[in-house]
């Protein structure tokens, strides 16, 4: 027996050792190519996808807004003077509610009027922090800008303004005007690309301040250059269209590709960690050291068939039922014997209690079998509630149970029966829809002495078998 087994061990160690170089050298050549390849091809192609993704979310106002500021309606409802209120609210609101913006407006150069869809909103000023961008917009040399602003004709909602300049017929600038869209559904988008593409992504002017970022939202505050790991790379960054790079975070090395969107003036920053990048490689590794353990076991099981045969009788005789966490039938019959054979010796009087649950099948055809379940774990702990620290509690099979019941005459035991039966009765099982109650039928007997267990069984049998046909909820002993 024991050549046998040096053997398993050595013929499994070899294997052990062979699959485990292999699958580690598979791991790293692995990992190194998936690396290259995400840097070169995977982020770029995120990027790109990304890049048309947003173009086809945000070009479609910036038309609208350049549609806006070329028409004559505009244009001739400024230059007649800005008299009629009515014409400019309801051309802002069809505007709004045709392309579905949340906002949509016209700043006058002449008379410095904020209009929206409910009116003149304000005169904006230079002296106004707030009004800073239609100064900004004045002075630009592009026709357009987009920039996140509080807007506030909507209780300060960030959003998403097309700002866009407006020139009478002599190409003289009279105002701005353009539509605005919620950062929030902005952010969401963004959230969707990172959870299809399980990447970060956020984006960033071209001073390096980070202008959206769905995880962190939006702040001014925040620059490239501030970044822990991206600070040293961050000229590098901005100093260029379009890039691959990587950097250290919290330990793990982070890829990074960047490319700059000319509509929007704004940087696009993808990034994955390295442990993300490899973490399918990680799997197939542990995948492959499965598969590699699982062949040597399969050669030692072939080589030592008769002790796995002996193993697999080891293992039917487990002792503990692993719903209920008590002693198995198996167990009992192992305990009776001994149990008998000291009581015998020492003339203590044994009793036994054979009981199940009345109607189980209806509590499991009504309310399920892990309802069912819940009920025999419940019904063993108020059993052994009832019983004395010494006395067993065994699963002899289905909802059977029976109890063993050292220095107990059958009295005692008719007491200890009538004790868990009212127990059980008494408790209230609950579902999630109502509260129900179960009640158990019990048998009892005590051991006689030159009898055998399986005598001592049948007496008890019959007395629960007495129990059913006499109504159930009841105690009978014989």
């Amino acid at each position: 027996m024991f050549g046998k087994r040096r053997l398993v061990l050595v013929v499994t160690s070899l294997l052990v050792v062979g699959f485990v170089a292999t699958a580690l050298a598979s791991y790293f050549v692995s990992k190194a190519s998936l690396r290259e390849q995400i840097i070169h091809s995977g982020l770029p192609l995120t990027s790109d996808n990304i890049y048309s993704e947003i173009q086809k979310d945000l070009l479609p106002p910036i038309f609208v807004a350049s549609m806006m500021a070329q028409d004559t309606f505009l244009r001739d409802w400024v230059l007649g003077g800005e008299h009629d209120l009515g014409q400019i609210t309801h051309y802002l609101t069809e505007v709004r509610r045709r392309y579905h913006t949340v906002s949509a407006f016209f700043v006058s150069e002449r008379s410095h009027h904020y209009y929206h869809p409910a009116g003149i909103l304000k005169n904006v000023s230079a002296a106004d922090p707030r009004d800073k961008w239609y100064f900004r917009v004045r002075k630009m040399q592009p026709e357009y800008e987009i920039n996140i602003d509080p807007d506030q004709a909507n209780h300060g909602t960030l959003t998403v303004f097309i700002n866009h300049k407006v020139y009478d017929y002599n190409g003289k600038f009279i105002g701005a005007t353009g539509v605005g869209l919620k950062v929030s559904a902005m952010l969401s988008r963004i959230e969707q690309y990172e959870k299809r593409y399980g990447r970060s992504i956020y984006f960033a002017d071209r001073q390096g301040n980070i202008t959206l970022d769905a995880d962190r939202r939006t702040d001014d505050t925040r620059n490239l250059r501030s970044i822990p790991g991206i600070e040293g790379i961050a000229d590098r960054i901005l100093a260029s269209d379009h890039g691959s790079f990587s950097y250290q975070r919290n330990g793990e090395e982070v890829l990074l590709n960047t490319r700059f969107i000319p509509e929007f003036g704004w940087y696009m920053l993808v990034e994955e960690g390295e442990g993300m990048v490899t973490a399918e490689v990680r799997h197939a590794l542990i995948l492959n050291l499965v598969v590699g353990l699982s062949v040597a076991l399969v050669v030692a099981l072939l080589i030592h068939f008769t002790i796995i045969g002996y193993q697999r009788r080891l293992e039917r005789m487990a002792t503990i039922d692993p719903l209920t966490g008590i002693a198995t039938r198996q167990a009992f019959e192992m305990l009776a014997e001994q149990s008998i054979r000291e009581t015998t010796r020492e003339r203590e009087a044994v009793s036994l209690i054979f009981f199940d649950i009345d109607h189980f099948k209806e509590v499991n055809d009504r309310h399920g079998h892990l309802v069912g379940d819940e009920v025999l774990k419940g019904v063993v702990e108020l059993a052994r509630g009832a019983l004395r620290a010494a006395d067993v509690v065994c699963r002899w099979g289905g909802e059977e149970f029976v109890l063993w019941l050292r220095s107990c005459t059958r009295a005692d035991a008719e007491a200890l029966a009538e004790k868990v039966r009212a127990a059980i009765e008494a408790h209230a099982f609950s579902t999630a829809d109502e509260a129900f109650h179960v009640t158990v039928s019990l048998g009892v007997t005590e051991y006689r002495p030159g009898e055998s267990v399986a005598q001592t069984l049948d007496r008890v049998d019959d007395a629960l078998y007495a129990a059913k046909e006499r109504g159930r909820n009841r105690v009978e002993a014989v």
